[in-house]
């Protein structure tokens, strides 16, 4: 370990691939984790007083759905008995408020849900089944408990109309914290993006929404806005930077320093079940691999912000450039920006076209 190196803040959980929603922009990969491969409790709990010993403070329990997992009261214990604080990231449609109370009771501290916009039909269109009300129940069932609530609504070209109402119902179920999240391009989204990626007017418009929003909600409610990265003038420091402020672990135990690193071509990822928390963070190839700036090309290696967003996302290079060793192709100094800026001139050309019909999307499948 370099005396560089600083632990990991947060650990990201995907304890399932299993959901009961079927998302357009679903970041999990096309190729998922079956039931009978998933981690078991055991190796889970070990794995959460690692993290803990290594230095993480936060474990995001995500999927797919982690409700979808009977014993995930279990984890929350395990993880709130290693010294953890726990946020479940979820979409609602497994919780009914007996068992939202059994998990709140094992140590929940935070609730992340999930909107697919403002609307009954939100969901239907863009996950597959209905599921309005079931969230708005959950979302009332946790502002009468002693945890944080955050609501995430995933937006793009189809909601952004929405905006407004999104706002609205923030307004009226009143959460600590809302994050309105343009879809990134991974995973589902990735097969989906010529339908999600907004306009520029779309996010110009956005963007003076939003600013009216966090001026009337300050001192109530936290309000956050995701821009696309395609639109930014220089990527963002993926997940804090390659292996240097997460970890995440696939619901068969591989451990990844990102959510899609797995499509990388060349990339071998260690897993719980054979080698300790620690040992992974600090020597596995796959962590080190892009860690820091020595394996940075030009014009990422003389850049004046290579310390603050290394190179960008290594993924997003391999999509979108087919190199992921290159700049990421969103940064206004990469030479393949061309890529990106061909792809925004298709979509604001053809973005106003009509709204797309059910067999257009590629719809999230669940694993066996």
């Amino acid at each position: 370990m370099t005396s560089a190196l600083q632990p990991p803040l947060t650990l990201i959980a995907e304890l399932t691939h299993r959901c009961p929603l079927h998302c357009v922009y679903c970041s999990n990969p096309l190729e998922m984790v079956q039931k009978n491969k998933e981690l078991p409790k055991e190796i889970w709990a070990r794995t959460l007083k690692e993290a803990a010993e290594l230095g993480v403070l936060q474990v995001d329990f995500t999927g797919g759905e982690p409700a979808a997992r009977p014993d995930l009261a279990e984890l929350v214990r395990a993880a709130r008995e290693a010294g953890l604080y726990v946020n479940l990231i979820t979409s609602g449609l497994s919780l009914d408020e007996r068992r939202l109370e059994e998990l709140v009771r094992a140590g929940t501290d935070h609730l992340q849900l999930s909107f697919q916009g403002a609307r009954e039909e939100s969901p239907i269109e863009f996950a597959g089944v209905p599921a309005q009300a079931q969230k708005l129940r959950v979302a009332r069932w946790a502002r009468q408990r002693a945890i944080g609530l955050t609501l995430n609504f995933v937006v793009h070209r189809q909601n952004l109309d929405q905006l407004e109402e999104m706002i609205s119902l923030t307004e009226e179920i009143g959460p600590e914290r809302v994050e309105f999240a343009n879809v990134q391009y991974y995973g589902w989204a990735f097969a989906n993006r010529d339908l999600l990626l907004p306009t520029r007017t779309q996010l110009d418009h956005s963007l003076e929404i939003i600013k009216s929003a966090e001026e009337r909600l300050r001192g109530k409610t936290r309000v956050e806005y995701v821009v696309p990265d395609y639109y930014a003038r220089y990527p963002k420091a993926c997940m804090g930077g390659w292996g240097q402020k997460a970890i995440l672990i696939t619901p068969a135990g591989d451990a990844l320093p990102c959510h899609a690193a797995q499509l990388i071509p060349g990339m071998t990822f260690e897993n719980l079940r054979k080698r300790p928390l620690r040992d992974i963070w600090e020597n596995s190839e796959a962590f080190r691999r892009f860690r820091g700036e020595g394996w940075m090309p030009e014009p990422c290696k003389s850049c004046d912000r290579r310390g603050l967003d290394f190179g960008g996302c290594r993924c997003q290079a391999w999509l979108v450039a087919g190199n992921a060793e290159q700049t990421d192709p969103v940064c206004s100094k990469s030479p393949r920006r061309l890529i990106v800026d061909s792809i925004l001139a298709r979509i604001n050309r053809n973005g106003q076209s009509a709204a797309p019909a059910h067999s257009d999307w590629t719809y999230r499948v669940n694993p066996g």
